[in-house]
Protein backbone atom coordinates (compact mmCIF):
# COMPACT_ATOMS: atom_id res chain seq x y z
CA UNK A 1 0.00 0.00 0.00
CA UNK A 2 1.31 3.22 -0.90
CA UNK A 3 2.52 5.68 2.23
CA UNK A 4 -0.52 7.86 2.85
CA UNK A 5 0.35 11.65 2.03
CA UNK A 6 -1.37 14.34 4.28
CA UNK A 7 -2.24 17.81 2.54
CA UNK A 8 -1.67 20.60 4.44
CA UNK A 9 -2.40 24.22 2.30
CA UNK A 10 0.15 27.03 3.30
CA UNK A 11 -0.55 30.36 2.15
CA UNK A 12 2.83 32.98 1.45
CA UNK A 13 1.13 36.46 2.26
CA UNK A 14 2.60 39.55 2.44
CA UNK A 15 3.38 43.23 1.29
CA UNK A 16 5.10 43.50 -2.14
CA UNK A 17 8.94 42.93 -2.34
CA UNK A 18 8.97 40.97 1.06
CA UNK A 19 10.42 37.87 -0.89
CA UNK A 20 7.48 36.03 -0.95
CA UNK A 21 8.23 33.65 -4.30
CA UNK A 22 11.86 33.55 -3.38
CA UNK A 23 10.91 31.72 0.09
CA UNK A 24 8.33 29.99 -1.66
CA UNK A 25 11.62 28.71 -3.95
CA UNK A 26 13.52 28.10 -1.08
CA UNK A 27 11.19 25.40 0.51
CA UNK A 28 10.02 24.02 -2.66
CA UNK A 29 11.25 20.59 -3.78
CA UNK A 30 8.48 20.08 -6.43
CA UNK A 31 7.02 22.92 -8.56
CA UNK A 32 3.49 22.58 -10.21
CA UNK A 33 2.57 24.47 -13.44
CA UNK A 34 1.38 27.53 -11.63
CA UNK A 35 4.49 27.84 -9.69
CA UNK A 36 6.98 30.85 -9.24
CA UNK A 37 6.31 33.63 -11.60
CA UNK A 38 5.24 31.88 -14.46
CA UNK A 39 3.19 34.40 -16.22
CA UNK A 40 5.43 36.47 -18.76
CA UNK A 41 4.11 39.58 -17.34
CA UNK A 42 5.18 38.54 -14.27
CA UNK A 43 8.79 37.66 -15.06
CA UNK A 44 9.08 40.99 -16.62
CA UNK A 45 7.76 43.01 -13.74
CA UNK A 46 9.19 41.18 -10.91
CA UNK A 47 6.22 40.97 -9.05
CA UNK A 48 3.61 37.77 -8.55
CA UNK A 49 0.72 38.15 -10.39
CA UNK A 50 -1.18 35.00 -9.55
CA UNK A 51 -1.33 32.86 -6.73
CA UNK A 52 1.93 30.56 -7.21
CA UNK A 53 1.60 26.89 -6.15
CA UNK A 54 4.39 24.45 -5.35
CA UNK A 55 5.23 21.51 -2.92
CA UNK A 56 7.70 20.97 0.25
CA UNK A 57 7.53 16.99 0.76
CA UNK A 58 8.97 15.80 4.48
CA UNK A 59 8.36 12.95 6.78
CA UNK A 60 4.68 13.10 8.60
CA UNK A 61 5.13 14.97 12.21
CA UNK A 62 4.71 13.02 15.39
CA UNK A 63 1.38 14.87 16.26
CA UNK A 64 0.01 14.01 13.13
CA UNK A 65 -0.19 10.40 13.77
CA UNK A 66 1.89 7.09 13.75
CA UNK A 67 2.65 5.18 10.73
CA UNK A 68 4.55 5.71 7.17
CA UNK A 69 3.57 8.65 5.27
CA UNK A 70 4.65 12.04 4.24
CA UNK A 71 3.19 15.50 4.78
CA UNK A 72 2.81 17.77 1.68
CA UNK A 73 2.82 21.55 2.56
CA UNK A 74 1.21 23.14 -0.91
CA UNK A 75 2.57 26.52 -0.37
CA UNK A 76 0.20 29.47 -2.37
CA UNK A 77 2.04 31.85 -2.82
CA UNK A 78 -0.30 34.97 -3.03
CA UNK A 79 0.94 38.14 -4.48
CA UNK A 80 1.56 41.13 -2.72
CA UNK A 81 0.94 43.80 -5.05
CA UNK A 82 -1.74 46.08 -4.00
CA UNK A 83 -3.90 46.09 -7.06
CA UNK A 84 -4.15 42.06 -7.03
CA UNK A 85 -5.92 41.97 -3.43
CA UNK A 86 -8.84 40.41 -5.09
CA UNK A 87 -6.05 37.06 -6.05
CA UNK A 88 -5.32 37.34 -2.76
CA UNK A 89 -8.49 36.99 -1.35
CA UNK A 90 -9.52 34.17 -3.29
CA UNK A 91 -6.31 32.42 -2.34
CA UNK A 92 -6.84 32.92 1.49
CA UNK A 93 -9.64 30.80 1.19
CA UNK A 94 -7.90 27.50 0.56
CA UNK A 95 -5.88 27.88 3.10
CA UNK A 96 -5.04 25.75 6.81
CA UNK A 97 -1.84 27.63 7.96
CA UNK A 98 -0.85 30.78 7.06
CA UNK A 99 2.35 31.99 6.75
CA UNK A 100 3.48 36.21 6.92
CA UNK A 101 6.44 37.12 5.53
CA UNK A 102 7.74 40.42 6.55
CA UNK A 103 10.86 42.53 4.88
CA UNK A 104 12.80 42.68 8.08
CA UNK A 105 14.42 46.12 7.32
CA UNK A 106 10.61 47.74 7.07
CA UNK A 107 8.39 46.12 9.76
CA UNK A 108 4.64 46.20 9.20
CA UNK A 109 3.40 47.61 5.77
CA UNK A 110 -0.20 47.95 4.50
CA UNK A 111 -0.77 45.05 2.86
CA UNK A 112 1.13 43.05 5.30
CA UNK A 113 -1.78 44.46 7.49
CA UNK A 114 -4.54 43.36 4.70
CA UNK A 115 -3.16 40.15 4.23
CA UNK A 116 -3.37 39.88 8.21
CA UNK A 117 -6.49 40.90 8.52
CA UNK A 118 -7.63 37.87 5.70
CA UNK A 119 -5.67 35.67 7.51
CA UNK A 120 -8.06 36.16 10.75
CA UNK A 121 -10.99 35.94 8.63
CA UNK A 122 -10.06 32.44 6.53
CA UNK A 123 -7.15 30.88 8.38
CA UNK A 124 -6.59 29.16 12.14
CA UNK A 125 -2.93 29.51 12.39
CA UNK A 126 -0.01 31.62 11.52
CA UNK A 127 3.44 31.81 11.35
CA UNK A 128 5.40 35.28 11.11
CA UNK A 129 8.58 34.64 8.62
CA UNK A 130 11.11 37.64 9.20
CA UNK A 131 12.64 37.45 5.88
CA UNK A 132 16.03 39.18 4.32
CA UNK A 133 17.88 39.18 7.43
CA UNK A 134 21.24 39.44 5.19
CA UNK A 135 20.21 42.88 4.58
CA UNK A 136 21.03 43.57 8.25
CA UNK A 137 24.57 44.40 9.40
CA UNK A 138 26.30 41.57 10.72
CA UNK A 139 27.26 43.10 13.96
CA UNK A 140 23.55 44.07 14.84
CA UNK A 141 21.64 41.65 13.20
CA UNK A 142 21.12 39.53 16.10
CA UNK A 143 19.51 42.75 18.03
CA UNK A 144 17.44 44.13 15.11
CA UNK A 145 15.81 40.40 14.73
CA UNK A 146 14.78 40.30 18.68
CA UNK A 147 13.13 44.18 18.23
CA UNK A 148 11.31 43.14 15.06
CA UNK A 149 10.03 39.54 16.83
CA UNK A 150 9.11 41.92 19.94
CA UNK A 151 7.45 44.32 17.69
CA UNK A 152 5.40 42.07 15.93
CA UNK A 153 4.73 39.87 18.64
CA UNK A 154 3.12 43.57 20.00
CA UNK A 155 1.54 44.07 16.73
CA UNK A 156 -0.51 40.29 16.89
CA UNK A 157 -1.38 40.50 20.95
CA UNK A 158 -5.01 41.08 19.80
CA UNK A 159 -5.44 39.32 16.86
CA UNK A 160 -6.33 35.36 17.11
CA UNK A 161 -2.36 34.63 16.15
CA UNK A 162 -1.32 36.05 19.35
CA UNK A 163 1.79 34.37 20.19
CA UNK A 164 2.06 32.47 17.23
CA UNK A 165 5.65 31.70 16.58
CA UNK A 166 7.88 33.88 14.21
CA UNK A 167 11.59 32.98 12.17
CA UNK A 168 14.03 34.32 11.13
CA UNK A 169 15.06 33.88 7.29
CA UNK A 170 16.97 34.89 4.32
CA UNK A 171 15.23 32.93 1.08
CA UNK A 172 17.47 34.88 -1.30
CA UNK A 173 21.01 36.34 0.24
CA UNK A 174 22.05 39.00 -1.70
CA UNK A 175 18.85 39.50 -3.31
CA UNK A 176 17.25 38.24 -7.21
CA UNK A 177 20.39 39.16 -8.49
CA UNK A 178 22.45 36.68 -6.50
CA UNK A 179 24.22 34.10 -8.05
CA UNK A 180 22.63 30.41 -7.23
CA UNK A 181 25.20 29.36 -5.17
CA UNK A 182 24.06 31.25 -2.05
CA UNK A 183 22.33 29.27 0.06
CA UNK A 184 19.55 30.38 2.08
CA UNK A 185 19.24 30.72 5.72
CA UNK A 186 17.44 29.36 7.96
CA UNK A 187 15.13 27.55 5.82
CA UNK A 188 15.54 24.30 7.63
CA UNK A 189 14.54 25.54 11.16
CA UNK A 190 11.76 27.23 9.26
CA UNK A 191 10.34 23.55 7.84
CA UNK A 192 10.33 22.38 11.23
CA UNK A 193 8.11 25.12 12.60
CA UNK A 194 5.75 24.68 9.59
CA UNK A 195 5.91 20.96 10.77
CA UNK A 196 5.13 21.78 14.63
CA UNK A 197 2.27 24.03 13.29
CA UNK A 198 0.87 21.16 10.40
CA UNK A 199 -2.79 19.74 11.55
CA UNK A 200 -4.91 17.64 10.18
CA UNK A 201 -7.51 19.87 8.41
CA UNK A 202 -10.98 18.44 8.42
CA UNK A 203 -11.82 17.32 5.15
CA UNK A 204 -14.38 16.00 4.07
CA UNK A 205 -15.36 13.90 1.03
CA UNK A 206 -18.92 14.13 0.96
CA UNK A 207 -21.02 16.67 -0.93
CA UNK A 208 -20.88 18.66 -3.85
CA UNK A 209 -17.62 18.13 -5.59
CA UNK A 210 -16.47 22.20 -5.69
CA UNK A 211 -12.69 23.37 -6.79
CA UNK A 212 -11.09 26.89 -7.37
CA UNK A 213 -9.38 26.75 -10.92
CA UNK A 214 -6.55 28.97 -10.51
CA UNK A 215 -4.55 27.81 -13.92
CA UNK A 216 -6.17 26.70 -17.02
CA UNK A 217 -3.93 24.99 -20.25
CA UNK A 218 -4.03 22.99 -22.81
CA UNK A 219 -2.03 19.61 -24.00
CA UNK A 220 -2.33 18.63 -27.18
CA UNK A 221 -3.47 15.29 -28.26
CA UNK A 222 -4.83 15.06 -24.43
CA UNK A 223 -7.40 17.53 -23.55
CA UNK A 224 -7.68 20.60 -21.46
CA UNK A 225 -6.17 20.76 -17.73
CA UNK A 226 -7.49 22.68 -15.05
CA UNK A 227 -5.21 22.68 -12.12
CA UNK A 228 -6.82 24.14 -8.68
CA UNK A 229 -8.03 23.38 -4.92
CA UNK A 230 -10.17 21.16 -4.38
CA UNK A 231 -12.74 23.53 -1.97
CA UNK A 232 -15.66 20.60 -1.35
CA UNK A 233 -16.65 17.01 -2.15
CA UNK A 234 -13.98 15.16 -3.98
CA UNK A 235 -13.66 13.85 -8.00
CA UNK A 236 -12.67 10.68 -9.56
CA UNK A 237 -11.92 9.61 -13.01
CA UNK A 238 -14.74 9.36 -15.52
CA UNK A 239 -17.05 12.11 -13.52
CA UNK A 240 -18.66 14.61 -15.07
CA UNK A 241 -17.79 18.23 -14.24
CA UNK A 242 -19.45 21.53 -14.98
CA UNK A 243 -17.53 24.76 -15.96
CA UNK A 244 -20.44 27.45 -14.76
CA UNK A 245 -18.87 30.08 -16.41
CA UNK A 246 -18.99 28.54 -20.08
CA UNK A 247 -21.91 26.93 -18.73
CA UNK A 248 -20.65 23.52 -20.55
CA UNK A 249 -19.86 19.88 -18.59
CA UNK A 250 -17.03 17.70 -19.20
CA UNK A 251 -15.85 14.15 -18.26
CA UNK A 252 -12.82 13.86 -16.32
CA UNK A 253 -9.86 12.35 -18.57
CA UNK A 254 -7.03 11.93 -16.37
CA UNK A 255 -5.86 13.32 -13.17
CA UNK A 256 -2.75 14.55 -11.27
CA UNK A 257 -1.27 15.69 -8.25
CA UNK A 258 2.43 17.63 -8.58
CA UNK A 259 3.03 15.25 -11.67
CA UNK A 260 1.69 11.93 -9.89
CA UNK A 261 -1.21 10.45 -11.48
CA UNK A 262 -4.17 9.82 -8.94
CA UNK A 263 -7.72 8.60 -10.00
CA UNK A 264 -9.33 9.95 -7.28
CA UNK A 265 -8.92 13.53 -5.39
CA UNK A 266 -10.81 15.24 -1.95
CA UNK A 267 -11.57 18.21 -0.36
CA UNK A 268 -8.38 20.55 0.60
CA UNK A 269 -6.06 18.19 -2.53
CA UNK A 270 -4.12 20.13 -5.15
CA UNK A 271 -5.19 18.69 -8.23
CA UNK A 272 -4.67 18.89 -11.84
CA UNK A 273 -7.79 17.85 -13.76
CA UNK A 274 -7.65 16.85 -17.83
CA UNK A 275 -11.14 17.35 -19.55
CA UNK A 276 -11.85 17.04 -23.10
CA UNK A 277 -10.73 19.61 -25.05
CA UNK A 278 -11.74 23.48 -24.47
CA UNK A 279 -10.23 26.77 -25.37
CA UNK A 280 -8.56 27.55 -21.91
CA UNK A 281 -8.22 30.82 -22.63
CA UNK A 282 -11.98 31.42 -21.63
CA UNK A 283 -11.22 30.06 -17.90
CA UNK A 284 -8.27 31.31 -16.61
CA UNK A 285 -9.57 30.89 -12.93
CA UNK A 286 -13.08 30.13 -11.88
CA UNK A 287 -14.77 27.34 -10.19
CA UNK A 288 -15.92 23.89 -11.47
CA UNK A 289 -18.24 21.47 -9.76
CA UNK A 290 -20.84 18.79 -9.71
CA UNK A 291 -23.01 19.55 -12.28
CA UNK A 292 -26.23 21.76 -11.27
CA UNK A 293 -24.53 22.36 -7.89
CA UNK A 294 -23.71 26.18 -7.69
CA UNK A 295 -26.38 28.50 -8.27
CA UNK A 296 -25.50 32.36 -9.93
CA UNK A 297 -27.09 35.15 -8.25
CA UNK A 298 -28.28 38.78 -8.82
CA UNK A 299 -28.83 39.47 -5.32
CA UNK A 300 -27.95 38.37 -1.67
CA UNK A 301 -28.44 38.29 2.14
CA UNK A 302 -25.24 38.24 4.11
CA UNK A 303 -24.94 38.10 8.19
CA UNK A 304 -21.90 40.46 8.20
CA UNK A 305 -18.94 42.02 10.67
CA UNK A 306 -17.00 45.65 10.11
CA UNK A 307 -13.54 45.35 9.79
CA UNK A 308 -12.15 47.27 13.21
CA UNK A 309 -8.98 48.56 10.75
CA UNK A 310 -11.60 50.10 8.06
CA UNK A 311 -11.53 53.56 8.47
CA UNK A 312 -15.02 55.50 8.07
CA UNK A 313 -18.35 54.21 8.13
CA UNK A 314 -19.98 51.87 6.07
CA UNK A 315 -22.63 53.55 4.51
CA UNK A 316 -26.26 52.10 3.23
CA UNK A 317 -26.32 52.50 -0.68
CA UNK A 318 -22.32 52.58 -1.18
CA UNK A 319 -20.66 50.34 -3.31
CA UNK A 320 -18.27 48.14 -2.43
CA UNK A 321 -16.21 45.66 -4.66
CA UNK A 322 -17.51 42.96 -3.27
CA UNK A 323 -15.77 38.86 -3.20
CA UNK A 324 -17.54 36.10 -3.61
CA UNK A 325 -16.22 32.86 -3.31
CA UNK A 326 -14.03 33.54 -6.19
CA UNK A 327 -15.27 36.38 -7.95
CA UNK A 328 -14.98 40.20 -7.51
CA UNK A 329 -17.89 42.21 -8.59
CA UNK A 330 -18.83 45.60 -7.39
CA UNK A 331 -22.29 45.87 -5.25
CA UNK A 332 -24.63 47.91 -3.35
CA UNK A 333 -25.42 47.19 0.33
CA UNK A 334 -28.17 48.07 2.55
CA UNK A 335 -27.20 47.44 5.95
CA UNK A 336 -30.22 46.31 8.38
CA UNK A 337 -30.50 44.95 12.04
CA UNK A 338 -32.66 43.23 14.25
CA UNK A 339 -35.92 45.71 15.61
CA UNK A 340 -34.74 47.27 18.95
CA UNK A 341 -36.13 45.02 20.72
CA UNK A 342 -34.03 42.48 20.03
CA UNK A 343 -30.67 43.40 19.76
CA UNK A 344 -29.72 41.18 22.55
CA UNK A 345 -31.60 37.79 20.76
CA UNK A 346 -29.05 35.32 19.82
CA UNK A 347 -29.26 34.58 16.76
CA UNK A 348 -29.10 31.67 15.26
CA UNK A 349 -25.56 31.22 12.92
CA UNK A 350 -26.12 30.30 9.16
CA UNK A 351 -29.46 30.97 9.13
CA UNK A 352 -31.65 33.84 7.74
CA UNK A 353 -35.26 33.71 10.02
CA UNK A 354 -38.01 35.79 6.98
CA UNK A 355 -40.67 35.43 9.49
CA UNK A 356 -38.71 38.22 11.64
CA UNK A 357 -39.42 42.12 11.47
CA UNK A 358 -36.02 43.96 11.12
CA UNK A 359 -34.91 47.71 11.09
CA UNK A 360 -33.43 49.47 7.96
CA UNK A 361 -30.47 51.47 9.06
CA UNK A 362 -28.83 54.34 7.38
CA UNK A 363 -24.77 52.49 7.92
CA UNK A 364 -23.59 49.76 9.95
CA UNK A 365 -24.10 50.28 13.70
CA UNK A 366 -20.40 49.98 15.36
CA UNK A 367 -19.25 52.19 17.99
CA UNK A 368 -17.75 54.45 15.94
CA UNK A 369 -20.45 54.86 13.82
CA UNK A 370 -22.34 57.94 14.24
CA UNK A 371 -24.48 57.60 16.85
CA UNK A 372 -28.50 58.25 16.52
CA UNK A 373 -30.14 60.58 18.61
CA UNK A 374 -31.16 57.88 20.86
CA UNK A 375 -27.91 56.45 21.29
CA UNK A 376 -26.64 59.93 22.25
CA UNK A 377 -28.82 60.30 25.19
CA UNK A 378 -27.92 56.52 25.67
CA UNK A 379 -24.46 57.63 25.50
CA UNK A 380 -24.29 60.13 28.28
CA UNK A 381 -25.84 57.50 30.55
CA UNK A 382 -22.18 55.38 29.17
CA UNK A 383 -23.91 52.41 26.97
CA UNK A 384 -24.63 52.49 23.24
CA UNK A 385 -26.84 49.17 22.26
CA UNK A 386 -25.59 47.68 19.62
CA UNK A 387 -27.23 44.43 18.35
CA UNK A 388 -25.57 41.09 18.36
CA UNK A 389 -25.85 40.54 14.50
CA UNK A 390 -26.35 42.88 11.55
CA UNK A 391 -27.33 41.44 8.08
CA UNK A 392 -26.32 43.61 4.60
CA UNK A 393 -28.58 42.82 1.33
CA UNK A 394 -26.18 43.06 -1.82
CA UNK A 395 -26.98 44.12 -5.18
CA UNK A 396 -24.27 42.74 -7.45
CA UNK A 397 -24.11 45.28 -10.85
CA UNK A 398 -23.48 41.52 -12.49
CA UNK A 399 -24.50 38.37 -11.67
CA UNK A 400 -22.16 35.98 -9.59
CA UNK A 401 -21.62 32.02 -9.61
CA UNK A 402 -21.02 30.78 -5.97
CA UNK A 403 -21.53 27.48 -3.39
CA UNK A 404 -24.13 28.73 -0.72
CA UNK A 405 -23.00 29.52 2.91
CA UNK A 406 -19.90 31.19 1.06
CA UNK A 407 -17.35 33.67 2.11
CA UNK A 408 -18.32 37.46 1.33
CA UNK A 409 -15.54 39.88 2.07
CA UNK A 410 -16.53 44.18 1.10
CA UNK A 411 -13.58 46.26 0.19
CA UNK A 412 -12.87 50.01 -1.16
CA UNK A 413 -10.46 48.54 -3.81
CA UNK A 414 -10.58 51.74 -5.81
CA UNK A 415 -8.84 53.52 -2.87
CA UNK A 416 -5.57 54.88 -3.36
CA UNK A 417 -2.83 52.23 -3.39
CA UNK A 418 -0.56 54.09 -2.00
CA UNK A 419 -2.66 55.37 1.05
CA UNK A 420 -1.69 53.99 4.30
CA UNK A 421 -4.88 52.58 5.12
CA UNK A 422 -7.26 49.06 4.91
CA UNK A 423 -9.15 48.85 2.22
CA UNK A 424 -11.17 45.37 3.51
CA UNK A 425 -14.63 47.21 4.42
CA UNK A 426 -16.53 44.06 6.04
CA UNK A 427 -16.76 40.24 5.86
CA UNK A 428 -19.69 38.11 6.18
CA UNK A 429 -21.66 34.62 5.19
CA UNK A 430 -24.00 34.43 2.52
CA UNK A 431 -26.88 33.16 4.07
CA UNK A 432 -29.23 33.46 0.84
CA UNK A 433 -28.69 33.88 -2.89
CA UNK A 434 -31.40 35.77 -5.65
CA UNK A 435 -31.08 33.56 -8.41
CA UNK A 436 -34.12 35.18 -10.40
CA UNK A 437 -32.99 38.14 -12.10
CA UNK A 438 -36.56 39.73 -11.18
CA UNK A 439 -35.86 39.30 -7.61
CA UNK A 440 -36.98 43.08 -6.94
CA UNK A 441 -40.73 42.16 -7.53
CA UNK A 442 -40.35 38.18 -6.79
CA UNK A 443 -38.27 37.90 -3.65
CA UNK A 444 -37.66 41.12 -1.62
CA UNK A 445 -41.48 41.25 -0.82
CA UNK A 446 -41.02 38.39 1.69
CA UNK A 447 -38.56 40.70 3.29
CA UNK A 448 -39.90 42.61 6.09
CA UNK A 449 -37.50 45.43 6.55
CA UNK A 450 -39.29 48.42 7.92
CA UNK A 451 -38.04 52.32 7.99
CA UNK A 452 -39.42 54.08 11.64
CA UNK A 453 -41.02 56.91 10.67
CA UNK A 454 -41.72 59.85 13.24
CA UNK A 455 -43.59 63.21 11.78
CA UNK A 456 -44.73 66.02 13.83
CA UNK A 457 -47.32 68.82 13.60
CA UNK A 458 -49.02 71.48 15.73
CA UNK A 459 -52.11 71.73 17.21
CA UNK A 460 -53.89 74.57 15.71
CA UNK A 461 -57.45 74.91 17.20
CA UNK A 462 -60.19 73.25 19.42
CA UNK A 463 -63.85 72.47 17.17
CA UNK A 464 -65.12 70.56 20.32
CA UNK A 465 -64.25 68.77 23.63
CA UNK A 466 -63.45 65.66 21.13
CA UNK A 467 -61.69 67.05 18.21
CA UNK A 468 -59.19 69.79 16.81
CA UNK A 469 -57.72 71.13 14.16
CA UNK A 470 -53.78 70.04 13.12
CA UNK A 471 -51.61 71.70 10.96
CA UNK A 472 -47.64 71.21 9.81
CA UNK A 473 -47.65 67.49 9.79
CA UNK A 474 -48.52 67.14 5.81
CA UNK A 475 -47.68 69.03 2.43
CA UNK A 476 -50.18 70.32 1.11
CA UNK A 477 -50.14 68.20 -1.99
CA UNK A 478 -50.35 65.47 0.47
CA UNK A 479 -53.39 62.61 0.05
CA UNK A 480 -54.35 62.79 3.46
CA UNK A 481 -57.01 59.97 2.90
CA UNK A 482 -54.01 57.53 2.96
CA UNK A 483 -53.33 58.31 6.90
CA UNK A 484 -56.98 58.29 8.12
CA UNK A 485 -57.58 56.19 11.04
CA UNK A 486 -53.75 56.00 12.44
CA UNK A 487 -52.82 57.01 15.86
CA UNK A 488 -51.50 60.10 16.89
CA UNK A 489 -50.35 61.58 20.65
CA UNK A 490 -50.58 64.83 21.61
CA UNK A 491 -48.18 66.48 23.62
CA UNK A 492 -50.34 66.81 26.58
CA UNK A 493 -51.11 63.08 26.53
CA UNK A 494 -54.05 62.83 24.69
CA UNK A 495 -54.52 59.80 22.42
CA UNK A 496 -56.04 61.05 19.01
CA UNK A 497 -57.12 59.24 15.37
CA UNK A 498 -56.92 61.25 11.97
CA UNK A 499 -60.51 62.29 11.03
CA UNK A 500 -59.93 63.07 7.74
CA UNK A 501 -58.61 66.55 5.89
CA UNK A 502 -59.70 70.37 6.82
CA UNK A 503 -59.66 72.24 3.65
CA UNK A 504 -57.37 72.60 0.90
CA UNK A 505 -54.03 73.46 2.69
CA UNK A 506 -52.69 70.48 4.53
CA UNK A 507 -54.85 70.86 7.51
CA UNK A 508 -56.61 68.07 8.93
CA UNK A 509 -58.82 67.25 11.31
CA UNK A 510 -58.08 64.92 14.83
CA UNK A 511 -60.95 63.06 16.77
CA UNK A 512 -60.24 62.57 20.45
CA UNK A 513 -61.99 59.38 21.56
CA UNK A 514 -61.01 60.07 25.43
CA UNK A 515 -62.03 63.68 25.03
CA UNK A 516 -59.75 66.71 26.06
CA UNK A 517 -58.68 67.54 29.13
CA UNK A 518 -59.63 71.02 30.34
CA UNK A 519 -55.99 71.84 30.82
CA UNK A 520 -55.08 71.19 27.22
CA UNK A 521 -58.76 72.80 26.26
CA UNK A 522 -57.49 75.97 28.07
CA UNK A 523 -54.27 76.17 26.56
CA UNK A 524 -55.19 76.09 23.15
CA UNK A 525 -58.75 78.16 23.80
CA UNK A 526 -56.24 80.84 25.10
CA UNK A 527 -53.39 80.39 22.67
CA UNK A 528 -55.97 80.60 19.80
CA UNK A 529 -57.70 84.08 21.11
CA UNK A 530 -53.98 85.65 21.50
CA UNK A 531 -53.86 84.70 17.56
CA UNK A 532 -57.04 86.59 16.81
CA UNK A 533 -56.12 89.34 18.71
CA UNK A 534 -52.87 89.48 17.14
CA UNK A 535 -54.46 89.41 14.00
CA UNK A 536 -56.39 93.29 14.93
CA UNK A 537 -53.54 95.43 14.53
CA UNK A 538 -50.18 95.99 15.67
CA UNK A 539 -48.85 94.76 18.88
CA UNK A 540 -48.72 96.66 22.40
CA UNK A 541 -45.63 96.09 23.95
CA UNK A 542 -47.20 94.02 27.10
CA UNK A 543 -48.62 91.60 24.27
CA UNK A 544 -45.42 90.76 22.82
CA UNK A 545 -44.09 89.90 26.23
CA UNK A 546 -46.89 87.67 27.35
CA UNK A 547 -46.42 85.85 24.00
CA UNK A 548 -43.18 84.98 24.70
CA UNK A 549 -44.47 84.17 28.12
CA UNK A 550 -47.28 82.02 26.66
CA UNK A 551 -47.38 78.04 26.90
CA UNK A 552 -45.47 76.00 23.94
CA UNK A 553 -47.76 74.88 21.32
CA UNK A 554 -49.39 71.59 21.34
CA UNK A 555 -47.40 68.82 19.32
CA UNK A 556 -48.76 65.87 17.64
CA UNK A 557 -47.14 62.87 17.05
CA UNK A 558 -47.20 60.62 14.21
CA UNK A 559 -45.08 57.50 14.48
CA UNK A 560 -45.75 54.21 12.31
CA UNK A 561 -43.51 52.06 10.35
CA UNK A 562 -43.14 50.88 6.47
CA UNK A 563 -41.95 48.09 4.81
CA UNK A 564 -39.15 49.22 2.35
CA UNK A 565 -39.85 46.38 -0.33
CA UNK A 566 -43.70 46.61 0.30
CA UNK A 567 -44.93 47.65 -2.78
CA UNK A 568 -48.73 48.94 -1.42
CA UNK A 569 -46.31 51.53 0.76
CA UNK A 570 -48.62 50.23 3.73
CA UNK A 571 -48.21 52.60 6.85
CA UNK A 572 -48.28 50.10 10.24
CA UNK A 573 -48.73 50.87 13.71
CA UNK A 574 -48.02 48.69 16.96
Amino acid sequence: MAARVLNVNVGVLGHIDSGKTALARALSTTGSTAAFDRAPQSRARGITLDLGFSCLRTELPPQLGPGPGELQLTLVDCPGHASLIRTIIGGAQIIDLMMLVIDVTKGMQTQSAECLVIGQIACQKMVVVLNKIDLLPEGKRQSAIEKMTKKMQKTLENTKFSGCPIVAVAAKPGGPEAPESENPQGISELIEVLKSQAYLPSRDPSGHFLMAVDHCFSIKGQGTVMTGTILSGSVSLGDNVEIPALKVTKKVKSMQMFHTPVTYAMQGDRVGVCVTQFDPKLLERGLICTPDSLHTIHAAIISLKKIQYFRGALQTKAKFHITVGHETVMGRVMFFSPAPANFNEEIQENVFDFEKDYLYQEQYLSKDSVSSEENKENDQAGEVQLPKQQWALLEFEKPVTCPKLCLVIGSKLDTDIHANTCRLAFHGVLLQGMEDKNYTETFLPKLKVYKQKHKEGQVERVMDDYSVIGRSLFKKETNIQIFVGLKVKLSTGEDGIIDGGFGQSGKFKIRIPGGLKPDTKMLLTAASKKKSKGGKGDMTKEDESSKNDSAQPVTISLIFKRYVFDTQKKMIQS
